[in-house]
């Protein structure tokens, strides 16, 4: 089959009320232009030409690389936006695709049979459509008495007998290229000075070329983002449609409706998500882990058996049976080894801490490596910053930290050392030594220790 796809990506999108171009507007983190080029190259293996405003780099940007652009420098609706990729694509003959960027429900599935429909057509053109009590502010599919499609009547100017109609015109078309191209200089000038793509579907009815139809596959593709009321709803049905996927994959939810994954999430069997927890970007979750409440996770890997209460994980790597909780913020870098515990209040960043470390509550570790088994007390702070650069703290294996210890880098305490609650160490502290004061200073080795 040989098909291509024009994508409309060119309205201001005025009714968000926006200084952003809607197409450049997120839902489940990513553009909504790039939901219309991933499901056309998918369903076409053609590259999708996109019709841009006359300034959109933002908007080719998030397009991707794998498309082609033409420019609409004057927006004078979508028959005229067709029209600016005829130069481009009128050689390529087979079946031309047309789509708004703004539908980003419309799956590849449904694009690729859209183009089958009319590659099987005798008839100039095929119609997406759908049959819904919510007419969604879409045109009505007119037909006659012989149940043929006449024509598309825009809401607006439908009489109570059109608007009772059901059958709706969702604006994704398969046109017969050759046909296409013949007939795009003959649309009308509207009243609103612009061209409409759908009296292409008049001409052809008046032409008795046959017009098939196509119905979604699911309601969810008919939803159009035109406001930020419609990408809300957006939001909740594509939340619905993730989670329950991962919860048909073996992940418990316990309040669905407060649970946020993206696409890009992993999560293992027999984790528990507890309510207001919100995994954005590419995560990865082990098994048996237990998320939540009330947090935050954002490109981090997790490991099996992990705890995170009530905290925000951000550019972090936590190994298996680790604990985080309440009220930590894992920062990015922040790497924690197996069975790691760090209380309440707790910020670990650009650091590593190898297994088995604990760390009390109300502490702060930035730039720092700390060993195997130490432990770390409350409101233990490593003072990184020297008003210039960050400077690294070590902690040898097994060491213990005593509560409200300033650790002012750079600086090297020892395997099994100690420093004394409250005190301010400038200076490193050798093996097994103990520190104690303001500024804190070695007062003997650890008894059995050499």
């Amino acid at each position: 089959m040989k098909a291509n796809a024009i994508i409309l990506a060119a309205g201001l999108g005025t009714r968000m009320k926006s200084s952003i171009p809607k197409v450049l507007h997120e839902l489940g983190g990513k553009p909504l232009i790039a939901w219309s080029v991933e499901a056309c190259a998918q369903a076409l293996a053609s590259t999708p030409t996109v019709v841009v405003g006359p300034q959109a780099p933002g908007v080719r940007e998030a397009a991707g690389d794998d498309c082609d652009f033409v420019v609409q420098e004057e927006r004078l609706g979508t028959g005229h936006a067709v029209l600016q990729a005829r130069d481009a694509l009128r050689d390529q003959g087979g079946v031309v695709i047309v789509a708004n960027a703004d539908l980003p429900f419309i799956s590849s599935e449904t694009f690729r049979s859209l183009a089958a429909r009319q590659e099987g057509n005798p008839g100039p053109l095929t119609l997406l459509v759908a049959v819904s009590d919510d007419p969604r502010g879409f045109g009505r599919i007119k037909r006659d008495s012989e149940g043929r499609v006449a024509a598309i009547v825009e809401q607006a100017h439908a009489s109570e007998e059109e608007l009772a109609i059901r059958e709706l015109n969702v604006g994704v078309y398969a046109f017969d290229a050759d046909w296409l191209w013949a007939h795009i200089d003959d649309l009308p000038l509207s009243p609103k000075g612009e061209y409409y793509l759908t009296d292409l579907v008049s001409m052809a009815a008046d032409e008795g070329g046959k017009i098939e139809t196509v119905q979604v596959l699911h309601q969810d593709e008919i939803i159009g983002i035109n406001t930020r009321v419609h990408l809300a709803e957006a939001e909740g049905a594509l939340r619905q449609r993730v989670n329950r996927r991962w919860m048909e994959s073996g992940v418990t939810m316990l309040d669905p409706a407060t649970t946020y994954i993206s696409l890009d999430a992993e999560i293992g069997r027999d984790t528990v998500i507890f309510p207001n927890t919100h995994i954005i970007g590419e995560v990865r979750v082990g098994q048996d882990c237990k998320l939540g409440p009330n947090t935050t996770i954002r490109d981090s890997k997790i490991g099996d058996g992990c705890t995170v209460a009530a905290s925000v994980v951000e550019g972090a790597v936590l190994e298996e049976q680790v604990e985080i909780g309440p009220f930590g913020h894992l920062r990015k870098g922040a790497h924690l080894g197996r069975g790691v515990h760090m209380g309440n209040y707790g910020e670990v960043k650009n650091s590593r801490l190898e297994a088995g470390v604990k760390i009390g509550h109300f502490s702060y570790i930035g730039d720092a490596h700390i060993g195997e088994n130490v432990n770390i007390g409350a409101g233990t702070i490593t003072c990184n910053f020297d008003g210039e650069r960050k400077n690294k703290t070590e902690i040898g294996a097994e060491a213990f930290i005593g509560s409200d210890t300033m650790l002012v880098a750079p600086l090297r305490i020892g395997k099994g050392a100690r420093t004394g609650a409250g005190s301010v160490v400038t200076k490193d502290v050798p093996d097994y030594g103990l520190a104690v004061g303001v500024p804190a200073r070695v007062i003997r080795k650890l008894e059995g220790r050499d």
